[in-house]
């Protein structure tokens, strides 16, 4: 393969390529994923120019990936620079991608577990008091079982996109999607508590809905918020991904329809929806069964 004139150094190429996936409209997430795994490539090459990467020198980066990191870690890593050389050969740095015909390393699904009845009454038990931060805790817990939203879709929530009053909230998902989620009265209830507490923050200002002591909550402050609150409560620790596989988990016990828990959820495959609530599928076949028996409508 031959690679054009290299005139351009990575931070010159990086930042042509950023200006691109903004272009694009990427989330500021993707983008740090895209220019984070680049870096880490051009680390493994050293001295040596990325647009001089061959087909080999990608499986030693894929290979040593998987030593140091998990095999989705590594799958990720492997997507983001495989559009990174897609992007080369479109503005014409190279006339082929190193990473033409490879494919990503293969994941060993993951099965994650439901969050038990009786231990949501203990998580959410654990948040019962009238200080600021039980009154955010519970509310965020009650939305996210309630909407099945992502992690970053919770935290990236601004006061003007829910309605308690409705029931119903905008929530900004992956590739700048935006769809409508509602929560129940008991959801809409705490939220209204929360809001009302959080007008005497010293952040009240703020457009982010959730506050913190130091500013608008950010995705390692909900999960260590989880984290605390599980320890409070003695349970199993619960991160955030559990609640979205729960409420996945819940809407299908519950019988909704799968295109409508992948609208809700903010899904565009089917074969993305069926990881989620998997640990409990043959929980929901035994109550399916006992519902539907044929020996008992003989």
């Amino acid at each position: 393969m031959a690679a054009r004139e290299h005139h351009d150094t990575l931070d010159d190429l990086l930042d042509s390529f950023e200006l691109t996936l903004r272009a694009e409209r990427k989330s500021p997430r993707t983008i740090a994923n895209y220019l984070t795994s680049a870096r880490l490539f051009a680390d493994h090459l050293g001295r040596r120019h990325v647009l001089d990467a061959t087909r080999p020198d990608i499986e030693a980066f894929v290979a040593d990936q998987l030593e140091r990191h998990s095999a989705s870690t590594a799958a990720t890593r492997f997507r983001c620079l495989q559009q990174f050389y897609r992007w080369t050969v479109r503005d014409e740095f190279l006339d082929a991608s190193p990473m033409d015909g490879l494919t990503p390393p293969k994941l060993t699904e993951k099965v994650i577990p439901v969050i038990p009845a009786d231990d949501l009454r203990a998580l959410l038990r654990s948040c019962e008091g009238k200080a600021f931060d039980d009154q955010r805790d519970k509310a965020i817990v009650l939305f996210m079982l309630d909407t099945g939203a992502r992690l970053a879709e919770t935290t990236g929530l601004q006061v003007d996109d829910v309605a308690a009053k409705r029931q119903e909230a905008i929530v900004h998902g992956k590739g700048d999607r935006h769809r409508r989620v509602y929560f129940s009265a008991a959801t809409a209830v705490a939220l209204d508590r929360y809001l009302r507490a959080r007008r005497r923050h010293d952040w009240a200002t703020s457009p982010k809905l959730w506050l913190g002591v130091r500013g608008p909550l950010t995705d390692s402050g909900l999960a260590q918020m989880l984290r605390r609150r599980s320890r409070d409560a003695g349970i199993a620790h619960v991160h955030p991904h559990m609640l979205r596989h729960t409420w996945a988990h819940l809407m299908k016990a519950g019988g909704m329809a799968d295109d409508e828990v992948m609208a809700l959820g903010g899904w565009r495959t089917s074969q993305m929806l069926g990881r989620y609530g998997s640990s409990a599928r043959a929980e929901r076949a035994r109550a399916t069964f006992q519902r539907l028996a044929p020996g008992d409508q003989l």
